[in-house]
């Protein structure tokens, strides 16, 4: 078991908080669970805010927030289209009356992509609920499925599965609608493991590297209108659209998919980090040699804990005689719903400024996850796919997220993982003893093959440009990226200043580090998303002057009115 001793040492310059107490804690993290709540909206308000507003299409009053209810805004105007042609009355009358309009599914991310902080109740942007009716699905042929992009990815994946097909890998949240995980190249973890070849209709890539065909809202030079047009995955402008960061508007996609397969997912909590992460050339349990071994696999890192909580999945078509059989997903009931130590812990360091407690928190929620695994039979389970990929609930622990994909060469992963962890468990350390703890989530390491067109099965496909997971064409021997995350409570102070000295590290010391779209990136040393260096030429240097400049173009030029933007994307992608 893990080393329970900790430093008392309080912070020195605490923020500002609210006074929550375990309970207003709770309520807090089930209010942010909440679905949006829509209020009718006044008529006689509706006809003078929203003169000539689509009649067919009903308006509401809604809030927007965030995962972690750091970007907000109150009393925006949003509606919920019926089908795609109500949404294309929606953008021309919002092109026409100077308004901006904003797709919104589950609002499961952290980055200002949807919503820009500080968008005042009165501003001229209008959301669009895709998750209302954007969410039919049907087999467009016997690999590939037709999707609305409001659905779910928990609702996909139970249709795929009741077709027996399924995906290879996908993130871990359910409740992520499918538009929103598609415009920000979301990923599993997976990558072939030794011996293991690629099966017809799957993808080691992102999910934006299944898609077959588009749908989105374009402008009609000709009918000086804007338009549904569909894209295939060969017409050089869909590859813009494949991962456009909010940029465009898709009301449906083809994906290319597969026959589904049995996964057997194990978790332990017996490798000390120093032995998981250790440097490349010794023979023990390493990330790397998991990686071999099965292809799948990620590490979730308590702070100040010794022990990750590892987790390989492993392509088993019948059941082990050691496997619970599951047939329904997130079966780690302790991590998707708060305990009540680990709620009291975090209520105490927001509600009291103790954020010294950090070392505290990170041994329960490693201690939760010890007996947890055991009590409910789920350190060794076995079922579809669908069962052991999604583990998230909107109920978890909510905490901010950063997020970097590290390109580089399967045999040069445990390096890469090695030096990250090295440099961050040195830093934590400087910063405790000095009283700070910028740091009380986790780490969670996994890593993932790179996007190839090939997969989709399309002649002539294009590879998304915008994706974080877009091959080197000066260096074809990266074939692999590993995604790196750090996470901690909403508010924790040194947070950015800590997070920012991650950022350059993984900048300046790694030919290839790209963003991860949905997360934290661009920090000052008190701000997020304002590093100006890394807004203007970090980010899009790292996917070449060329490749960023035709992405750019092309959704100019389908959206020449920047009615599918916001002040953030506009200095993105000035």
């Amino acid at each position: 078991m893990t080393d329970r001793s900790v430093s008392n040492h309080p912070s020195d310059h605490p923020r500002d908080t609210p006074s929550w107490t375990r309970r207003g804690f709770l309520a807090s993290a089930a209010a942010l669970a909440a679905v949006p709540i829509l209020l009718p909206a006044d008529p006689a308000a509706a006809a003078e805010e929203l003169p000539d507003f689509p009649s067919d299409v009903a308006l509401y009053r809604s809030a927007y927030r965030n995962w972690v209810g750091e970007i907000t805004a109150d009393g925006l105007w949003a509606c919920a289209p019926a089908d795609p042609d109500q949404v294309v009355e929606v953008v021309n009358w919002a092109w026409r009356h100077g308004w901006r309009v904003r797709a919104r599914g589950s609002s499961h991310g952290w980055s200002p992509l949807t919503i820009t902080e500080g968008t005042a109740s009165d501003a001229p942007v209008l959301l669009v609920d895709t998750a209302s009716h954007l969410t039919g699905l049907s087999l467009d042929s016997g690999s590939a499925v037709r999707a609305g992009t409001g659905v779910t990815l928990e609702a996909l994946l139970t249709y795929l599965e009741e077709h027996g097909l399924g995906v290879t890998a996908a993130p871990a949240p359910g409740d992520l609608t499918l538009g929103g995980a598609l415009a920000i190249d979301a990923h599993g973890t997976a990558v072939a493991a030794d011996g293991e070849e690629r099966l017809p209709g799957q993808t080691y890539g992102s999910l934006s590297n299944r898609i077959v065909a588009l749908t989105a809202v374009v402008w009609d030079e000709g009918q000086g209108a804007y338009v549904l047009r569909e894209f295939s995955r060969a017409e050089a402008d869909s590859a813009a659209l494949l991962t456009h960061l909010g940029r465009a508007l898709v009301t449906e996609v083809v994906l290319r998919v597969g026959a589904n397969s049995n996964l057997r997912c194990v978790s332990r909590v017996d490798i000390p980090a120093a032995e998981l992460f250790a440097a490349p050339g010794g023979d023990g349990r390493t990330f790397a040699s998991f990686l071999e071994e099965a292809g799948r696999v990620e590490a979730i890192w308590f702070a100040f804990t010794e022990f990750p909580w590892l987790k390989v999945w492993s392509v088993a078509p019948t059941k082990p005689l050691t496997s619970r059989r599951v047939t329904t997903p997130y079966n780690y009931p302790f991590s998707d719903n708060v305990p009540t130590l680990v709620a009291d812990l975090a209520g105490r360091m927001v509600s009291d400024a103790a954020w010294y407690l950090a070392p505290v928190l990170g041994n329960a929620q490693l201690d939760v996850a010890t007996v947890g695994l055991t009590a409910t039979l789920s350190a060794d389970i076995w079922g579809p796919s669908k069962n052991t990929l999604l583990y998230i609930k909107p109920t978890t622990l909510r905490v901010t997220a950063n997020g970097y994909a590290v390109l580089t060469s399967r045999d040069q992963v445990q390096r890469v993982v090695s030096e990250f962890t090295d440099f961050y468990r040195e830093r934590l350390a400087v910063y405790a003893a000095q009283g700070k703890f910028p740091v009380n989530g986790t780490v969670e390491i996994r890593v993932t093959g790179l996007d190839d067109p090939a997969d989709a099965e399309v002649a002539g496909a294009r590879a998304p440009l915008l994706s974080a997971l877009r091959a080197s064409d000066d260096h074809p021997e990266w074939d692999t990226a590993v995604w790196l995350d750090i996470l901690t409570l909403p508010g924790t102070p040194y947070a950015e200043a800590f997070l920012r000295e991650i950022e350059r590290f993984l900048f300046d010391g790694y030919p290839l580090t790209r963003v991860e779209w949905s997360k934290g990136w661009a920090y000052t040393e008190d701000a997020v998303w304002e590093d100006a260096e890394v807004l203007e030429s970090v980010v899009p240097s790292s996917f070449g002057e060329a490749v960023w400049g035709q992405a750019s173009g092309v959704l100019d030029r389908l959206d020449p009115h920047g009615v599918f933007g916001t002040a953030f994307l506009d200095r993105l992608f000035r």
